[in-house]
């Protein structure tokens, strides 16, 4: 029997992330794409995401998913059979980073969410594509349906978080290290750096892919992570 496969979504987004995968994987294994609840650390979202979870389970995120799922790997690697970490960033949060949120959340408390998605954040997902219409509204959509108070708890989650790579150096679990090759928010090297923390894991580079690569080419994830699943221990 297939272990279940729980997904993480990426900073204000929802289960539409995941639906390629969740048509190409669903049928064959239970898919589980969990709420974040109301904690506003990365230690507390992992601790009431585990209380949840099944005893055995397989585990992707997407950016701030991926962090997150570092942190359940640093909580509780036993539970976890297969990883995958999907334009992501290991490291802690950068100065220049970390000074933006204190402005974007008084913003958002200021009612203006759909601002700060459109001016500030999703300009940076898709940056190669010529016309990314429609991706940027779905991730409007889903930053909308999420709301104002999950962007503040996710900012304050992301900006206190710790660095992960030793984390990473003590998985042992069959790994995907995945990464769209324009992302410019997690580029290519952090990933190689992870690579280097994992050295069993593999490094797939989608292609004509940014940041969010299930939605962009999501042919190609959903292929990588049923590669990942079909492994085993060496």
């Amino acid at each position: 029997m297939n272990l279940p496969l729980a997904l993480l979504p990426g900073m204000m987004c929802d289960d539409r992330l995941f639906a390629p995968q969740l048509t190409g994987l669903g049928q064959h294994r239970q898919i589980i794409i969990p709420d974040y609840g109301m904690a506003d650390s990365m230690d507390a979202m992992a601790a009431g995401l585990l209380a949840n979870l099944p005893p055995r389970f397989a585990l992707g995120g997407v950016s701030m998913g991926g962090i997150l799922a570092m942190e359940i790997m640093r909580q509780a690697p036993a539970r976890v059979s297969h990883l995958a970490l999907i334009d992501t960033n290991p490291f802690a949060e950068r100065d220049e980073v970390r000074r933006r949120r204190g402005p974007q959340i008084e913003a958002v408390r200021e009612g203006q969410l759909e601002t700060i998605m459109r001016d500030e954040m999703k300009p940076a997902y898709f940056t190669h594509l010529a016309d990314s219409r429609a991706l940027r509204d779905l991730c409007l959509d889903m930053a909308l349906s999420v709301g104002p108070q999950a962007f503040i708890r996710q900012s304050l989650a992301l900006r206190d978080r710790p660095d992960y790579s030793q984390t990473l150096r003590q998985v042992t679990c069959p790994a995907l290290i995945l990464c769209g090759r324009h992302d410019t928010l997690c580029p290519v090297s952090r990933h190689e750096a992870m690579l280097d923390m994992i050295p069993h894991a593999k490094l797939c580079i989608v292609e004509d892919a940014g940041h969010l690569p299930t939605i962009e080419k999501p042919e190609e994830v959903t292929q990588a992570l049923q590669d990942l699943l079909e492994e085993t221990h060496g």
